[in-house]
């Protein structure tokens, strides 16, 4: 079981959160990029092993957003911030599918 601390609300149970993907992945314009790079943005993410930033909601609590960093390898929880917050020094930098942190 993993216990997630929620920015709000503190540590809960996994059952209440749903996992959103890769965090600061900047919106693609369908009208200003060609078809590969549309694809590119609904498709490719990243899937590293090690520290990822990841984007989680509490859904069955205060039903906010976050950013949380975790190792997958291991999903050992690093640290938590909100949505609009820079990441938290050390952090991995931006995917080649993400945008700017």
């Amino acid at each position: 079981m993993l216990l997630i601390p929620c920015p709000w609300c503190g540590e809960r149970d996994e059952t209440e959160f749903h996992y959103g993907g890769e965090a600061h992945v900047s919106r693609a314009d369908p009208a200003a990029v060609d078809d590969a790079a549309w694809a590119d943005y609904l498709y490719m993410r990243n899937n590293p092993k090690g520290i990822f930033a990841e984007r989680w909601v509490h859904q069955h609590g205060c039903r906010r957003w976050f950013n949380l960093l975790r190792d997958t390898a291991s999903h050992r929880i690093i640290a938590v911030y909100k949505i609009g917050e820079k990441p938290p020094p050390g952090s991995p930098p931006a995917g080649s599918h993400g945008g700017d942190p």
